[in-house]
């Protein structure tokens, strides 16, 4: 190829390679490699998983954050990931990258297939993150292999000596990047572009990555689950969750530097085993075998707010044992999952049952008296045939 402009064009590919990991397994990991052709300026992010669409978009935008831009034109192989064919020169994409490409405006160069020499830069720099940064590297987790990776490209893959332009692409960036058009928000394009929700994975010390940066969740989060669900509020506040629509676990202001640990103190609190423990002390006290389903499902409901209704049902149970076992029966009847009803029925059967007590007390519930009339014995006599 022809040598590029500053500005004009990126080239991006998909690689896999094999790795040993730290336990002595082998585990197959997947990365996607964009390159500046003018300055040969490198980004790649690795996942353990094969790319989906929503995936591949996402690292476009977390690459365009890295350059600081993007280029008029980009470059792909003929993948499915983003396009469903080529018919005579017109481009079918797939339907979500499709929207992304109208949304940000660039343009598409889709090689033909056997044309390797289109697309040779990003296929060396392929070769390139395989041969040096992936051989002979040991792989702990995705995290830390990201990390490691973006290490590698500032020390060596973006700063050694291009074989060809015989200069470092770190010095060239510096002159193409003021040639690089703007992009929009991360999050706030690609959630509306695929209506899903973004993923991140969740680190062992219970934090997540974004836009170079880590973010804190509260401590325990990484036990219950490996991946959280992040949302962009007014380009401001990342908002993180456990499951798409659930209530919020963090909050953060978005932090504009790079390699920053932004944590709230709360976080360093693992209430997820203060919960339990009281989960457990309710249990005690609801020694019933529609019990432990029933005081699941209130849990499940108010996932944030379960401290509260444990709590509720505890006091309960410790004040009014008596009356548990038939305000659960009711409850469970009527499908009242909450501990503020459960609380509510309880008090309502104790009232009534205080009424009946107190009227059965009075005589007002026993059986009514029948007066009868007294005769002369005389008058049996007569009825009976006597004198």
């Amino acid at each position: 190829m022809d040598e590029q402009p500053a500005g004009k064009q990126i080239q991006v590919d998909w690689g896999q390679t094999k790795q040993k990991t730290i336990d002595k397994k082998e585990l197959k990991l997947y990365f996607i490699a964009f390159v500046l052709a003018h300055s040969r300026y490198k980004y790649m992010e690795w996942q353990d998983r094969p790319f989906t669409t929503q995936d591949t978009i996402r690292c476009h935008e977390n690459a365009f954050q890295f350059f600081g831009g993007r280029t008029d034109e980009i470059v792909y192989d003929q993948d499915n990931l983003i396009a469903v064919s080529e018919n005579a020169g017109d481009i079918i994409l797939t339907k979500e990258f499709q929207a992304y490409v109208k949304q940000q405006k660039f343009r598409i160069y889709l090689c033909r297939k056997a044309d390797p020499e289109s697309k040779g830069m990003i296929e060396n720099v392929v070769k390139y993150i395989k041969g040096n940064f992936a051989d002979s590297r040991v792989f702990k987790d995705i995290e830390d292999w990201n990390e490691r990776a973006i290490s590698w490209l500032a020390r060596t893959g973006n700063y050694n000596i291009h074989n060809t332009t015989k200069k470092r692409p770190v010095e060239v960036f510096v002159v193409e990047k003021q040639h690089l058009q703007p992009v929009s928000s991360l999050l706030n394009l690609t959630e509306n572009i695929t209506n899903q929700s973004i993923t991140r994975n969740v680190a062992k010390d219970n934090t997540i990555r974004f836009e170079s940066n880590r973010y804190s969740v509260p401590l325990g989060t990484f036990n219950k689950q490996q991946q959280v669900f992040i949302e962009i509020k007014d380009g401001k506040r990342l908002v993180i969750r456990l499951s798409p629509t659930g209530e919020s676990i963090a909050e953060h202001s978005i932090c504009r530097e790079k390699g920053k640990l932004i944590k709230n103190s709360n976080h360093k609190r693992d209430r997820s085993h203060t919960i339990e423990v009281l989960k457990k002390e309710v249990l005690q006290l609801f020694p019933y075998e529609s019990a432990s389903s029933y005081i699941q499902q209130i849990c499940d409901k108010y996932g944030r707010y379960r401290r509260d209704q444990l709590a509720i049902l505890k006091k309960l149970a410790e004040e009014e044992p008596e009356m548990i076992p038939v305000a659960l029966d009711k409850c469970i009847q009527e499908k009242l999952y909450s501990a503020n009803d459960f609380r509510d029925v309880l008090y309502y059967l104790k009232k009534t049952k205080l009424k009946e007590s107190a009227s059965i007390e009075s005589g007002k519930g026993t059986i009514p008296s029948i007066s009868v009339k007294t005769r002369d014995f005389k008058e049996y006599l007569k009825a009976m045939g006597g004198v």
